[in-house]
């Protein structure tokens, strides 16, 4: 990666596998309604744009109270089991190492509050290795809008030719697209195939990130 400066990841399905928490979270609110639990692969189809959205999909015909409900119950359940599940997905801490030798800036770009991010991070022991984390509460618009990764690239002086934006979904390669960098679809993580196949190039595992002819 020579010509690569900035390399910025998505956090839930590209650094971590955190969707058992994330359904325990959404099932803690559908009890709250009255509603059965779903499944982790039915979970699995919701998440990506954030935990709203997440909660539109999985509280049909909510209301918008309810949804705001349902809001609270998700955070404050989140925000106490942040990582009773969550694990860093194999080889990523070791491919965070080799990447801070080589002496890339490595940023996080997620669909979750940056509050949690940052606390996700933090017990995953990895918080120490990004120069910025945004979240959906960072800025007006979030993934799919380009606007987190234009944010970066001013923040540091780096065009859109030395930035690699590293994603599972569709909302991280047309982020990463709408702001001209390049993109890495990650076939592990929660999206489905067609997500990442518009991707520049795609890894099969975070530390395939280091074989890239880039």
């Amino acid at each position: 990666m020579q010509t690569i400066k900035l390399i910025i990841f998505d956090l839930d399905g590209t650094l971590s596998d955190s969707l058992a928490d994330l359904t325990d979270a959404t099932n803690q609110v559908r009890r709250h309604f009255n509603m059965a639990d779903l499944t982790a692969e039915h979970v699995r189809k919701l998440v990506g744009e954030g935990a709203r959205k997440l909660l539109e999909r999985a509280l049909p015909g909510a209301s918008e109270d309810e949804i705001e409900e349902g809001l609270r119950i998700f955070l404050a359940y989140n925000n106490t089991h942040i990582a009773d599940k969550t694990r860093l997905y194999p080889g990523v801490k070791e491919a965070l190492d080799e990447l801070k030798k080589r002496g890339k800036l490595l940023a996080v770009i997620s669909n979750k509050n940056v509050a949690l991010c940052q606390k996700l991070l933090a017990v995953l022991g990895v918080d120490g290795y990004f120069a910025a984390v945004l979240g959906a509460d960072s800025l007006p618009f979030r993934k799919p809008s380009p606007a987190p990764v234009l944010k970066l690239l001013a923040d540091f002086s780096i065009s859109a030719d030395e930035a690699l934006m590293v994603g599972d979904s569709i909302n991280d390669i047309a982020a990463g697209k709408g702001a001209g960098v390049t993109t890495v679809g990650c076939s592990y993580g929660y999206g489905d195939e067609g997500d990442i196949i518009g991707a520049d190039y795609r890894i099969n595992a975070l530390p395939g990130l280091l074989e890239l002819p880039i």
